[in-house]
């Protein structure tokens, strides 16, 4: 009987580990997507801040006389 108590305890062990190991990359995992939401915006107000000192920098220059 105590053998079959510390097998079952043995086995019970062993899946949680298993369980606890598995959960881990999951959780990495989902919090990829949403850094690659970030890095994707990041690079959509950085082209939006050149479309917007180019058009400054357009309104500054004079503009060429007509020949």
């Amino acid at each position: 009987m105590k053998r079959l108590v510390l097998f079952v305890v043995a086995l019970i062990f062993a899946f949680c580990t298993t369980v606890m190991a598995a959960d881990k990359p999951a959780a990495v995992g989902t919090a990829a997507p949403a850094k690659a939401a970030d890095t994707k915006k990041v690079k959509k107000d950085k082209k939006a801040a050149k479309k917007v000192k180019k058009a400054e920098k357009a309104a500054e220059a004079p503009a060429a006389p007509a020949k």
